[in-house]
């Protein structure tokens, strides 16, 4: 018996709990940088609204950084990573906004698979605690799943 396909319509917020070696840079980048606005926290953990998602900085140095890479359009891509979905506009000021902050990218932004099925913005980087993000924009939305 195979497993039922999840098929959503209506986007729920996600949660995503992941490692910081240090809460005040994390609080820095995630709230200054990427504009993120704070929710609860204590002093071992923040929670971020991350484009309406739920986002949570925990403290634990001994579980940051990226250990693994994999083949993507011809690029070391972190094979750990996480980001967002955004539109064009806010893809580009992003961009700007990590350029502006000295951001040093992993992958500068560019225009993946262009011409094909799935022709997407994609930029990766790494924030200052050595978490692998990945932000990526569709000219077409209706294009995220396509094969």
């Amino acid at each position: 018996m195979s497993a039922p396909q999840a098929k959503h319509t209506t986007l729920q917020p996600f949660h995503l709990a992941f490692p910081v070696n240090d809460i005040a840079v994390a609080r820095k980048f995630y709230g200054e940088v990427i504009g993120c606005e704070e929710g609860r926290s204590a002093p071992h953990w923040v929670d971020f609204n991350f484009y309406g998602h739920q986002l949570v900085a925990h403290l634990a140095p001994e579980e940051v950084g990226c250990k693994a890479n994999s083949s993507v359009d011809g690029h070391a891509v972190p094979a750990k990573h996480f980001g967002v979905i955004l539109t064009m506009e806010q893809w580009n000021e992003l961009a700007d906004r990590l350029r502006a902050a000295g951001t040093k990218f992993v992958i500068e932004p560019y225009i993946r698979f262009k011409g094909q099925v799935g022709e997407q913005a994609t930029m990766f980087f790494m924030d200052p605690c050595g978490n692998a993000l990945e932000f990526k924009a569709f000219a077409n939305m209706d294009q995220i799943f396509a094969k």
